[in-house]
Parts: structure tokens; C-alpha cells; sequence
């Protein structure tokens, strides 16, 4: 057995990548929970409560049945893996490290949902996400988050996805010659 660190034996996954998953997952869950919103302004709880079933549906569930991959991280072909065993997480593992993500991103959800009526609220309800994400940028060696580093938790490069980001870049670039000629 090999005493070097987990997160040596894999490619890194960029930050820029990591963030974009993130986004992906993000933006189809505040999506959908959305539509639970009703008339009144602002956030409901049935909308809060819909938001926190489908993160967890979305980024345990689905994780633990499609290999270490949410949609986001199918997208952009990276999932996360156990950093001690090499391997997908267990439920108790992904549900730390979910609870920690999925409540940082419901505050955030309120707070862009809040706005810029009120930007205070904005900064400080987005503010535990950018704290716990940041982490990442910080740590150069295994570019573990806050929720990586409680959960012990690593994301990996894999060869399984879509390769979303890629195929973007492929297109702009095929854009950016045609405008040439």
C-alpha cells in the first residue's frame, strides 16, 4: 500500500472547473425551487424546503447512484472520491459534506434572491459560501474546500462525462474563425 497522499495520485481539477460544476448544480436546483416560490415576495419555506431536498437529492443521492458524479460534475467530467480509501464516499460522508454546501448555497440563494434591493444581506448571506469555497484557492496542494477538508473528500479529474466545457470552447473557437474569414 502506497503511503503517498490520495490527492497526488489523481489529476487536480481546476478551480474555474470546480466552480462551474458547482454553478450547474446550483442554478437547476434555485430553478426548480423556484417554482414553489408562490406570489409573495421574497423566499418562501416550502421553497426553502424544496431547495434543501433536491440539493441533497442532486448532490447525495445522485452522486451515490451515478458513480461520485452530480450533474454538474458529469458536465464537466470530475466527481468526488473518499480521500482516505480511494473511493465514492458513503451516504454519512456525502451528507456532511452536502449539509455544509447545501447550507452555505441556500443562503446564498436567499441572498441573490433578496438581491440588490438590499446588497448588505447580499454580501452576508453569500458570504459563508465564499468563505467555504475559497478555501479551495488557498490550499494549492489538494484544493480541498471547507466541506472537502470536514467531509475528507477530494475532487478528481475522470474520463466519464460530458465534457461540457470543452465542447464550449470548441464552438467559441470554431465562432472566432468564421469571423476571421
Amino acid at each position: 500500500m502506497s503511503i503517498e497522499p490520495v490527492h497526488r495520485k489523481f489529476p487536480k481539477v481546476p478551480i474555474e472547473r470546480r466552480a462551474a460544476a458547482f454553478a450547474i448544480d446550483f442554478v437547476v436546483v434555485w430553478l426548480v425551487s423556484s417554482i414553489f416560490r408562490g406570489n409573495a415576495p421574497g423566499i418562501s419555506l416550502l421553497q426553502m424546503l424544496v431547495f434543501i431536498l433536491l440539493w441533497l437529492a442532486l448532490r447525495v443521492i445522485l452522486v451515490l447512484k451515478n458513480q461520485g458524479q452530480s450533474l454538474g460534475h458529469l458536465a464537466l467530467d470530475m466527481k468526488v472520491l473518499d480521500a482516505k480509501y480511494s473511493r465514492i464516499p458513503g451516504v454519512l460522508m456525502l451528507m456532511k459534506r452536502e449539509g455544509i454546501l447545501g447550507f452555505c448555497s441556500l443562503l446564498a440563494m436567499i441572498g441573490l434572491t433578496i438581491g440588490l434591493a438590499n446588497g448588505i444581506s447580499l454580501l452576508i448571506l453569500t458570504a459563508p459560501l465564499a468563505a467555504d469555497c475559497g478555501m479551495a484557492l488557498a490550499d494549492q496542494e489538494a484544493r480541498q474546500a471547507f466541506h472537502d477538508r470536514v467531509a475528507n473528500t477530494i475532487m478528481i479529474q475522470t474520463r466519464r462525462g460530458f465534457s461540457l466545457d470543452l465542447r464550449i470552447k470548441k464552438v467559441f473557437a470554431q465562432i472566432k474563425r468564421r469571423m476571421r474569414q
